[in-house]
């Protein structure tokens, strides 16, 4: 009888303390809201009355530069925005057309929302918690304005609060109008430009009421980014796709007809010659590029940074005068109207001299493209030949094995007299020439390198192992072989793409003894206060054998071996030094090439057009670029220790063909090794290889012995399984 009670007391307990009723949560939430508010609009007033006035908007504010100087730290090369340039115009001076292209790029909602864009700063918050950092945007023209002109570089999420308050602040106390005029006299666009006035000056030579349409789309198109996208630098092709993406945009807006929309893409854009003051420009904006790319662009335009890059004043200036001096003869005598040069320290991987080309400040031949790191690159011709000696040496293979220059199908389903064009699946035939139409017998490996006897390399890619070889160019810095199904045995000869500075890294590994250091171009940086925020360490790696490195220099520096193609006295001997180099030259004279190097220095130049247009029959690599190549390193040698090549170990086989013999009988070197195991025993079958047959074939013809034709009109059934098809690249010539 008294349990009831009880029961009844502890479940009334219970549902009040387990659950509350309706009105119980409504008054807990009514409560979070009242406290919410209220913590919101004291951190409001707070902010509020410790934030810049808002009135002072249109005053322009004070930045400090980034400065960026040679490896001494003493000569600057360029001083970022150390001088805005400026000049405000009325609202009705700024065109339409930059109006609108502002507001299709940055801000479409301008005029209908109060400062800020919630979705907008949703969307940047949650990124920057995903990715842990600060660096989102999601800002209006009112912020950005505000950013520019009253917060400075901060990034933090008290910034953004700030943000909204000004936001809501200005908005208050100004027009969308007068908000807009003070954005556009007020943004940045690079160049030092500030304003759409200094900016239509500077990049076009114009006042900004005479912009064109698609003018108007290209300088909206660097406020995003103004050091990236510069007219000036070596990214104008992604400039002028922002450009269209920003047209479209305001097509879609209905801010301009389909017909406007056609003749501002259609229309041809010519930029301003550049008047800024800077040394190595091609070298600057590589290292503007790489300090927005790690600290952002805003840092770097006003965070008082101080630079110390890699760079040789001296071997630049000696540098950038060779390559002037050279290009203007090059175009008259080959019609090669570009040239590049890249010098680097092997031992640290320092860039001492890059010109990426002729004359940067020629917009109008693209002088503002850099060879030297940007685009997809261009095919390096035999310059690409000691990759594949290099790994055939580590594979076991003596400088001293001989291969027979002879003409040779290497296509197994191909004739092999060389006489077809296409075999029975469609695919292409393929028999190598030497660029002087030549053939020279059996040589040795060493000849073959030396001379750039392109049949023999072949061969030699071919025992290496395409797959292989390169693996070993990517170990070596080679950063272009992305698509390694593409590149069949043309690869040798340069069916492929490098930038210059790649392969100076990668030649740098020859001339260090088999150890990469990746090629820099920035020292330290200092922030405004002094503190230092980077400072390069070494990241060497050894990714080839000591001797393998040696003997490759050794081939490259023999001048008694080379004098068979290029004579005594070439561009690529220089008396009382020891220096290695290498030519190049690709299908039609479109690249020019010399690579070479010392223990001291590595330098690649490389002569072409811009458009990959051919240059004449006499514009190979050591005519082009020889004599370009060998003035340069004549200064620069000037300027280094004078070392000598250390010497390879020594390097022998004791099987025929390897050991510098032919053997009682001639064959070609298949007949008497297994690719996979060069220095093991006779292979017991040696017809099993799919090219057996026919590098036998050119032997046994050019030694007159009878050998089995094919019937007329077939093709000869190769021994082994069916290759897989591979597309052959042109051919490239020395």
């Amino acid at each position: 009888m008294i349990k009831l009670p009880l029961l009844s007391l502890w479940s009334g307990l219970r549902r009040r303390l387990f659950w509350p009723s309706w009105k119980s949560i409504g008054l807990f939430f009514a409560w979070i809201l009242v406290l919410g508010s209220i913590m919101f609009f004291s951190a409001f007033i707070y902010l509020e009355r410790t934030l810049p006035d808002p009135e002072s908007i249109a005053a322009r504010r004070i930045t400090e530069s980034t400065k960026i100087y040679d490896r001494t730290g003493e000569v600057l090369l360029y001083d970022i925005h150390g001088e805005e340039k400026r000049t405000v115009i009325p609202w009705d001076q700024i065109p339409v057309s930059v109006k609108n292209a502002t507001l299709a790029s940055e801000d479409s909602g301008f005029y209908s929302h109060g400062g800020f864009d919630v979705r907008g700063i949703a969307r940047a918050f949650f990124k920057d918690i995903a990715e842990l950092n600060l660096a989102q945007g999601g800002s209006t023209i009112t912020q950005q304005l505000i950013k520019n002109a009253l917060l400075g570089k901060e990034k933090t999420p008290t910034r953004k609060l700030k943000e909204l308050v000004l936001s809501i602040e200005v908005e208050r106390r100004f027009s969308k109008d007068e908000i807009f005029w003070m954005y556009l006299n007020e943004i940045p666009y690079g160049s030092n430009a500030y304003g759409v006035q200094a900016a239509a000056k500077t990049f076009f030579g114009k006042d900004a009421k005479d912009l064109t349409l698609n003018e108007s789309a290209i300088l909206t198109a660097l406020i995003k980014a103004p050091s990236r996208y510069s007219p000036y630098g070596g990214r104008v092709p992604e400039l002028m796709a922002r450009k269209d993406a920003i047209l479209d945009r305001m097509l879609d807006l209905e801010f301009i007809s389909e017909e406007e929309h056609r003749d501002a893409k259609a229309e041809t854009v010519a930029f301003k010659k550049s008047t800024e003051s800077i040394t190595a420009p091609h070298f600057v904006i590589m290292v503007k590029n790489y300090l927005e790319e790690q600290y952002g662009a805003d840092a770097v335009e006003n965070g008082g940074f101080t630079v110390i890059t890699t760079l040789d004043v001296g071997l630049q200036k000696d540098a950038e005068e060779t390559v002037s001096k050279y290009a203007a003869i090059n175009k008259q005598r080959y019609q090669a109207s570009n040239a590049s040069l890249v010098s680097i320290n092997p031992k640290t991987g320092d860039v001492w001299a890059l010109v990426g080309s002729s004359d940067y400040f020629d917009t109008a031949n693209q002088g503002n493209f850099n060879v030297a790191v940007d685009g997809p690159g261009r095919q390096p011709g035999s310059a690409f030949k000691p990759f594949a000696y290099a790994l055939a040496f580590e594979k076991g293979y003596p400088d001293s094995t001989i291969l027979w220059d002879l003409k040779t199908e290497f296509n197994p389903y191909c004739s092999p007299d060389s006489s077809q064009s296409r075999d029975r699946y469609g695919l292409q035939c393929y028999h190598s020439q030497n660029y002087d139409g030549r053939v020279r017998g059996p040589v040795t490996l060493r000849q073959a390198l030396a001379q750039s006897l392109n049949i023999p390399s072949v061969k030699t890619l071919y025992l290496a192992g395409i797959s292989d070889t390169i693996a070993l160019a990517q170990r070596m810095g080679i950063s272009t072989l992305t698509d390694p199904d593409r590149y069949g045995l043309s690869l040798v000869l340069g069916g492929a793409e490098v930038h210059p500075i790649d392969l100076a890294s990668a030649y740098g590994v020859f001339a260090n003894d088999g150890v990469y250091n990746p090629w820099r171009i920035v020292l330290a940086v200092k922030d405004g206060n002094g503190n230092v925020m980077e400072q390069a360490e070494d990241e060497s790696k050894r990714v080839l054998s000591t001797d393998v490195s040696r003997l490759i220099a050794s081939v490259l520096s023999d001048n008694a071996a080379r004098a068979g193609t290029f004579g005594f006295n070439s561009p690529l001997y220089i008396p009382g030094w020891e220096v290695a180099a290498k030519t190049g030259t690709t299908q039609d004279n479109r690249d020019a090439w010399v690579a070479g190097f010392t223990p001291s220095i590595t330098t690649v130049v490389w002569t072409g057009n811009n458009n990959n247009s051919p240059m004449t029959r006499q514009g190979a690599g050591i005519s082009a670029s020889g004599p370009l190549w060998s003035e340069f390193m004549r200064k620069a040698l000037a300027k280094v220790p004078n070392e000598s090549f250390a010497r390879p170990g020594p390097m022998s086989a004791s099987k025929v063909m390897l050991d510098g013999t032919l053997g009682p009988q001639p064959h070609e070197i298949l007949y008497y090794v297994d690719r996979s195991d060069p220095l093991g025993p006779y292979p017991a079958n040696p017809g099993e290889d799919p090219l057996f047959n026919h590098w036998e074939w050119s032997v046994m013809a050019a030694v007159s012995v009878p050998e089995p034709q094919p019937e007329p009109g077939q093709s000869p059934q190769p021994i082994g399984p069916e290759p897989t098809p591979t597309p052959l690249q042109p051919e490239a010539t020395e």
